[in-house]
């Protein structure tokens, strides 16, 4: 049996007035997902936890049938792996966002988060600024490497940090007196941090941003902070062999812990303007190629839930249905096959509060040797409406390809 997971990032979402009391997910025109929701399977799932981060590592690792309670070591670790970095026991690996922080005339520690994206800066201009942030702070014990548009990685060796720090996308608007790193190695990690503002405020790259009306990619934000971590096998967990596709390093950091490739699509950017098409087209082929597992990660609804921007949001959900699901289902039908089709987010994204929440989220499996009389659309009151309620997602996945 063929299996495939087509993972919408945040697409869940609380219920608008602006849309007349829906939510993105009841209005988005999405034709092939309530087709299959006819003939699916559908509920709701518990991906993440209050005991737990609050984030798509966690709710990714879940969909994929993984307890993080037993195999959690840090978001950071996951993100190196999906950048192929060496990593060694003794190590604490930390995600270093460029971020956009206010410049008015106040202390470092009394200026606001204003993006966690530093304006969705370009690879070309992050590489720039993270070349001057690890010309300023590198030492035998500090390295810096490069990930994608405003995500990168930083490596401290031979520390056990061991404190929280604070997600940027979760304090956006907010002032970050709160929010900045406490506790053992706290100051030097704090120290980087304000000194990263003054370097980068002058940095060439950000002059231009300037001069263009652009927002700034002013200081670097170290959070997500973990060790090297150890994952059973997908084959071995759960008896079959398949890939990833995806944008973001932090999901191909996950398939390459479990075992799972990765397969590359020129022009996807983890963000609304990524590469639907190509995904979709990349997913079909290797259908075609008799992958038995594939799981299609768009990231798209989860960065337009944080930037607050509801058209988009739904335009992308309508971007996922079009261009992935309608391939993937044709796919999968010129098999001839016994397949299943999972279709969830890991977790909501509300525009309103531009962060992640724990809600229970919507899913939908579509079997097509064992239809059932689903319902006429996929959301999140449908999912509701069905009483089906896994306590863990993780629970899902060994249903799922039985």
């Amino acid at each position: 049996m063929r299996n495939v997971v087509i993972l919408c990032d945040g697409m869940a979402d609380y219920k608008i007035d602006e849309l007349g009391g829906k939510t993105p997910m009841m209005v988005a025109d999405k034709k092939y997902m309530n087709e299959l929701a006819t003939h699916s399977i559908q509920g709701l799932a518990t991906t993440l936890y209050s005991d737990l981060p609050t984030g798509s590592d966690i709710a990714n690792l879940s969909v994929l049938g993984y307890n993080s309670r037993e195999c959690y070591t840090g978001r950071s670790p996951i993100e190196a792996l999906g950048l192929q970095i060496p990593l060694y026991d003794n190590d604490t690996i930390f995600r270093l966002n460029l971020v956009t922080i206010s410049t008015d005339d106040v202390a470092f520690e009394e200026k606001t988060i204003l993006d966690h994206s530093g304006g969705k800066i370009s690879n070309e201009e992050a590489y720039q600024l993270l070349d001057a942030i690890k010309a300023e702070f590198s030492t035998d014990e500090i390295d810096f490497y490069r990930g994608v548009s405003y995500r990168h990685i930083m490596i401290w060796k031979n520390i056990d940090y061991g404190y929280t720090m604070s997600p940027p996308h979760d304090i956006l608007t907010k002032k970050i007196t709160e929010y900045l790193p406490k506790g053992k190695y706290s100051a030097k990690v704090l120290d980087m941090m304000k000194r990263s503002y003054d370097l980068l405020m002058n940095h060439p790259v950000n002059i231009k941003r300037m001069e263009n009306g652009l927002e700034l990619a002013n200081c670097m934000w170290l959070w997500g902070e973990g060790t090297k971590p150890t994952f059973e096998n997908f084959q071995t967990k759960y008896g079959k062999t398949g890939a990833v596709i995806t944008a973001v390093p932090l999901i191909q950091g996950i398939a390459r812990g479990i075992g799972l490739d990765v397969i590359e699509v020129e022009g996807v950017t983890g963000d609304y303007d990524t590469n639907y098409i190509g995904k979709g087209e990349a997913a079909a082929l290797a259908i075609k190629n008799g992958a038995e597992f594939m799981f299609v990660h768009i990231e798209a609804p989860d960065e337009c839930g944080h930037d607050g921007d509801l058209d988009l949001k739904i335009k992308s959900i309508e971007h996922i249905d079009a261009e992935i699901v309608s391939r993937v289902k044709k796919a999968l039908d010129e098999t001839n096959e016994h397949y299943r089709i999972l279709i969830m987010p890991d977790h909501a994204t509300p525009v309103e509060l531009r962060t992640h929440t724990i809600d229970p989220i919507p899913f939908m499996i579509y079997d097509n040797k064992n239809l059932v009389d689903g319902v006429s659309k996929f959301d999140e009151d449908s999912a509701l409406e069905t009483k089906v309620f896994y306590d863990n997602a993780y629970d899902i996945m060994k249903d799922f390809v039985k």
